[in-house]
């Protein structure tokens, strides 16, 4: 079927992200002071004691990326060969490959249909002798439940790690995510909402557990060693002097880039809600800050003249808003899960698991999720509050079109 769309509702650029403009002269700085040998540069640390007070934890440890976080701290917590970590399929795949890169299984349970974070009544079926851990996503920056899964694992002596990827600044009933399990999980990739083009971050209250990652991080060292003394498989994923630069800066701006996004998010809720056949995704009343990093919200083929989700953001860019399909399948479909293309030697893994059985899981929710939800980037939510009246019209302007084709 063809349709005409008309011309774009809007032509005008959406705010820049990721913008590393203001941080030219922190660069600078670091440019003049020089960039030596050391485990820990100034800038570094710096960013670190910044990064544990934002979280309201006792420790922050930067590294590489947010991939080689999630491993550092599964080494770190004895995580490896043979054991269960059970993740949410609705993520990017670094959650479930870490996992794999400790050489343990993911079991993947499916995800609540408020919010699309893990459904703690799932988890607790997935639980087996073997589970060591939980990694919980706060998915496109909503926290998920913290309060059901802290109980879980408590109760089934589990580790909880929060993959906050998506999260910088959102709030769990009052407390900031990242510090309610063993460890917090952060990225600075580019796309985030806190952004130094790449980088991440352990945050973490234990003493024992950072220290462990602050090893790991540094090729198997120990504070107060001699530097070629290597205790532990480490490596060098140490965040660069370069990247707490550029993040000191972000770190500065990200508070008033947090109220800014929820009152745009505000508008975009009591907006698209009156458009028959688009549902904004709910939101936990406990959850008293969230940190869009992505808007989304479900999408009905029925109100659009049967037309698919493709379709609908295809004419959604045509007018000028950014969307996105996102995640195009439970995370167990992908090839390296369903064809079990890792180390099954090291895992343990075997098809006769009906937990690893990967590409026929049974996850209706996540499944659901992946054909009718729709995404909004978080540099769209940086723009003022009356400019979301352009995504509202556009979407009004493609129904509008498809019922008139």
């Amino acid at each position: 079927m063809t349709v005409a769309l008309g011309a774009p509702v809007r032509t005008a650029p959406w705010p820049r992200r990721p913008d590393y403009r203001d941080a030219a002269a922190g660069l600078a700085a670091a440019a003049e002071d020089g960039v030596g040998a050391a485990a820990d540069g100034p800038r570094k640390v710096a960013f670190e004691q910044a990064w544990a007070e934002f979280t309201a934890c006792r420790h922050a440890v930067g590294v590489a990326n947010g991939t080689v976080s999630l491993e550092i701290a599964l080494r770190a917590l004895g995580i490896g060969a043979g054991d269960e970590v059970i993740v949410p399929p609705y993520t990017f795949a670094a959650t479930a490959t870490a996992v794999l890169g400790v050489g343990a299984l993911p079991v993947f349970a499916d995800i609540e249909p408020g919010c699309y974070n893990l459904d703690p009544a799932a988890v607790e079926a997935s639980v087996s002798t073997r589970t060591r851990a939980v990694i919980v996503v706060h998915l496109g920056g909503a926290p998920a439940d913290l309060d059901a899964l802290s109980r879980l694992c408590a109760r089934h002596g589990l580790a909880l790690i929060e993959d906050a990827a998506h999260a910088h600044g959102a709030r769990w009933r009052g407390r900031p995510v990242g510090g309610f399990g063993s460890f917090g999980s952060w990225s600075f990739q580019a796309s985030k909402n806190l952004s130094a083009g790449e980088g991440g971050a352990l945050t973490t209250d234990d003493d024992a557990l950072a220290e462990a990652a602050w090893e790991l991080h540094n090729c198997g060292r120990r504070r107060d060693e001699p530097w070629y003394a290597h205790f532990e498989p480490g490596g060098n994923h140490r965040l660069t002097e370069w990247s707490a630069a550029v993040l000191a800066t972000g770190l500065r701006r990200l508070p008033g880039e947090i109220a800014r996004r929820s009152a745009c998010a505000a508008v975009l809720d009591a907006e698209l809600s009156t458009v028959d056949g688009i549902r904004p995704l709910g939101r936990d009343a406990r959850a008293d800050v969230h940190a869009y990093h992505l808007y989304l919200f479900r999408y009905d083929p029925a109100a659009f003249a049967g037309l698919d989700r493709e379709w609908f953001v295809a004419a959604l860019r045509h007018h000028g808003i950014p969307a996105a399909t996102g995640y195009p399948a439970p995370l167990d479909r992908q090839p390296l899960f369903a064809q079990a293309r890792f180390d099954r030697r090291a895992t343990g893994w075997t098809p006769a698991n009906p937990a690893t059985r990967y590409g026929a899981l049974p996850l209706p929710v996540c499944e659901r999720a992946c054909t009718e939800t729709v995404w909004l980037p978080h540099s769209l939510l940086l723009a003022r509050p009356e400019e979301m009246t352009d995504v509202l019209t556009a979407v009004q302007e493609v129904q509008r079109s498809a019922v008139a084709s």
